[in-house]
């Protein structure tokens, strides 16, 4: 028996909805805003980052510190970030009743580098100047397009570049205020599969002539960019020369990115004549806020050698409650997704040991909270959940003009359940995903340092 066209439009419509879990990639604290902004810093899990005032890094954790350098520096660093997460099924179901097959997917993490660069100096009128160019968000995952959860998820990639120059002075001799610019550049492409078989079996009834429920899987293909802008700002106060403390606030950026949805279909024909003229390739439109973040951060050296530094970081993730994409093709309807985001806190202590000139070795832990409230809100391109870190760090001086910081950290991952039912209509075509991410992430990162004496 043929079903009437509005709840054929319905349910392809509900395809459309999965492809709004674009931006859980770039809005997941845990898994992709990315601290990893300094390698002297990760020694100590970022512990103190906002009143460290260490090196040029500063410019991204708090531009106030910029006072504290006396010489000019530059800065080039890169980060190797190894992320693990692998899933396992736990009973996901189809609409129909049909197999889902038994791929888990394999690893969907994907190793990728995230480069630093930082200039610093003090100008004649006493004020001191910062560039920093640095990549605040970022992701990269990839599933087996035959993997049980296609339909929600096989390739996300996000890219950022910020450019933040900045500006520092001294309001008094204990007071330092620092301001920054944040031109912030951002691409993203997804991919997903799509069931033409159950919409077409939705649509025609057991007359369908192509393939079946989960049986003639078709394709779409989102890319996108933007440019857009923010600010940071921060405070700095010696209460003496073994102690200060620091507050550093980072602006939300609004993005509204434009770019091409391309859909594969197969069958030709037969299957777009189910389709009411829809998945046909168009402009699209989405716009995403990164949020914005405050941290407060004490640093309190015990003699000449050793120092501890403790941090608390929060970023404000509960103004996102849904995302939506806009497609220029009439017939389509947005695709929305829910996520009921919550606000995340960030903890981290540390601890440097300086035994001589030339050395200096660090450690550090930190706790650090996601957004995702609950498994029905976590997605598969994002199977994040709360994380543990363990860091070290050493610090080498060559010489008075270049240095060396490595630094390593383990991210232990707690267990990720995911459960999309399939009483939610965004999950009517994409089917029901119920299952348990085991995941981890390595991270490997040196910097060097010029001093201009």
């Amino acid at each position: 028996m043929r079903i009437a066209r509005p709840y054929s439009f319905y349910i392809a419509a509900g395809v459309y909805s999965s492809i709004a879990t674009l931006y859980p990639m770039q809005i997941q604290a845990s898994g992709f805003q990315l601290i990893e902004q300094s390698v002297s810093g990760m020694g100590t899990a970022y512990a103190g980052s906002a009143a460290q005032a260490q090196d040029a890094t500063t410019i991204y954790f708090n531009p106030a510190g910029l006072t504290h350098l006396k010489e000019p520096q530059a800065i080039a660093a890169t980060h190797i970030v190894v992320p693990q997460a692998e899933f396992d099924d736990k009973g996901s179901t189809h609409l129909l009743g049909a197999s889902l097959g038994t791929e888990d997917g394999g690893d969907a993490g994907a190793a990728a580098p995230i480069p630093n660069l930082y200039y610093a100096r003090k100008l004649p009128n006493g004020t001191s100047f910062g560039l920093g160019i640095n990549v605040p968000f970022g992701l990269s995952t990839e599933y087996k397009r035959s993997w049980i959860g296609r339909y929600h998820a096989v390739k996300s990639e996000v890219h950022t570049v910020n450019i933040n120059p900045a500006i520092a002075f001294k309001a008094t001799d204990q007071l330092s205020i620092g301001l920054g610019f944040n031109l912030q550049y951002i691409e993203a492409e997804i991919t997903n599969a799509i069931d033409f078989g159950t919409i077409n079996v939705v649509s025609f009834g057991s007359a369908f002539p192509i393939g079946g429920p989960a049986a003639a899987d078709g394709f779409i293909k989102l890319k996108g960019d933007d440019w857009s802008a923010g600010y940071n700002l921060g405070l700095l106060y010696d209460f003496n020369e073994q102690t200060r403390v620091g507050l550093h606030y980072r602006s939300e950026v609004k993005h509204t990115l434009e770019g091409k949805a391309n859909f594969t279909v197969p069958g030709g024909g037969v299957i777009e004549a189910g389709t009411g003229g829809m998945f046909v390739d168009t402009d699209v439109e989405s716009t995403v806020t990164l949020p914005a973040s405050l941290s407060a951060s004490i640093y309190h050296d015990l003699n000449s050698q050793w120092a501890i530094m403790a941090d608390v970081t929060w970023t404000d993730w509960s103004q996102v409650k849904e995302l939506r994409f806009e497609f220029e093709n009439a017939l389509q309807a947005d695709g929305v997704t829910s996520l009921k985001w919550e606000d995340t806190y960030r903890y981290s202590v540390g601890i440097t040991h300086t035994p001589n000139d030339a050395l200096t070795y660090r450690a550090g832990v930190a706790y650090d909270e996601t957004p995702v409230p609950n498994a029905h809100f976590r997605s598969p391109r994002v199977p994040g959940a709360d994380r543990l870190w363990l860091a070290i760090g050493l610090g080498y001086k060559y010489s008075n003009q270049l240095s060396l910081d490595i630094g390593y950290a383990h991210l232990f991952v707690q267990d990720a359940r995911i459960n999309k039912s399939l009483t939610d209509t965004e999950n009517a075509v994409r089917g029901g995903l119920n299952g348990k991410y085991d995941a981890s992430v390595d991270m490997l990162s040196a910097q060097l340092k010029w001093t201009f004496m």
